[in-house]
């Protein structure tokens, strides 16, 4: 059967950019694994959108998996994909991964940047916290690889600081500064960047080679994890709505509680021959089931305590009719003994 691989970037109305993202596009295709099809999508400014590749793709194969072309998480990865995706994977976005931080260190090198510049890793931005942790550690991933300088955060929209703001504070204490473009491909974001006026600017990353590792990478880890819970949804007993097994065999429970059918075992796959089985699924021998039934034991208690409770019930009533006789015959001396008095 056919695999599908959704690569679905973020979508812009600059043309340059839209080229890079179908020349990334001819990348994942040429390293694409055999029999795994890349199909292009957006998920805003323009189409091919996602929801309707989404729609075209489910009508060849189930086997699909869409990657976002998006360097943080966000509210497209989060709300718009997860809605028209449908309930296939979605691979996490491509950052942060030490792949990326190689491309950066290598992008920031390219301008000319020296050793005590100060690097100002500079993203789109997002409502979402996790988009400014996921940015946060890819900066530290950078140092990882090789980024000699400070190297600060900022956001061209949505979070804080803004990217102008964090190189002028870097400007105002004298230092150099490399506004390092966390952007894909050229488009709206790279131009606020630009504007920003740092000293040097690197290129956007572009359709580097190296993303398709990233891209593959995280498509593999999808699709292993859809299978993992597919597998695990096979082997897991259906319940009904009111949380007991509805397969086949399940015990049968009167109203008492009480077993009143053969004890099915839970899948584990140990018996020791007498049809019942305890909760960890090897049998015990009992002839009832803990997780479907009550045991003798909790059954005689369970008697045991009906008798003493009607005993104590019993014992009850007679004291307080005991109580009612005497306040009865009480008040029918009280009574003689003032009729005496008056006659």
């Amino acid at each position: 059967m056919t695999a599908v691989l959704i690569a679905s970037a973020h979508g812009t109305r600059f043309e340059e950019g839209r080229v890079v993202i179908r020349a990334l596009l001819d990348v994942l295709r040429e390293t694409a694994p055999e029999g795994v099809e890349v199909h292009e999508a957006y998920v805003d400014v323009h189409g091919p959108f996602v929801t309707d590749v989404v729609a075209a793709a489910r009508e060849r194969t189930d086997d699909i998996v869409i990657v976002p072309l998006l360097l943080s998480t966000g509210y497209h990865t989060e709300v718009d994909l997860v809605e028209a995706a449908g309930g296939l994977p979605i691979a996490r976005a491509l950052g942060p991964h030490p792949v990326l931080a190689e491309i950066l260190a290598d992008r920031v090198r390219a301008t000319g940047a020296g050793a005590t510049d100060t690097v100002v890793l500079a993203a789109a931005g997002s409502t979402r916290p996790g988009a400014v942790v996921d940015v946060e550690r890819m900066a530290e991933l950078m140092a990882d690889a090789g980024v000699a300088g400070p190297i600060v955060t900022a956001y061209a929209a949505a979070s804080e600081p803004r990217i102008p703001d964090a190189v002028g504070a870097a400007r105002s204490a004298g230092e150099r500064t490399v506004a390092a473009s966390y952007v894909l491909a050229p488009g709206h974001f790279s131009r606020v960047i630009e504007k920003a006026e740092a000293d040097l600017t690197s290129e956007p990353i572009g359709a580097d080679p190296r993303l398709a590792d990233i891209v593959w990478e995280r498509w593999r880890e999808a699709r292993e994890a859809a299978a993992a819970d597919a597998a695990a949804g096979e082997v897991a007993e259906p319940v009904d709505a009111s949380g007991r097994a509805a397969a086949e065999g399940a015990v049968p429970v009167e109203a008492s509680g009480g077993a009143v059918g053969p004890v099915p075992s839970t899948g584990s796959g140990t018996s020791s021959g007498s049809g019942t089985s305890s909760g960890s699924g090897t049998v015990s021998g009992s002839g009832t089931s803990p997780g479907s039934g009550i045991s003798p034991r909790r059954r005689t208690a369970k008697k045991v305590a009906r008798v003493t409770g009607r005993a104590v019930l019993v014992a009850l009533l007679v004291l307080l009719a005991g109580v009612v006789v005497l306040a009865a015959a009480g008040l029918s001396d009280d009574r003689g003994v003032r009729r005496r008095r008056r006659a």
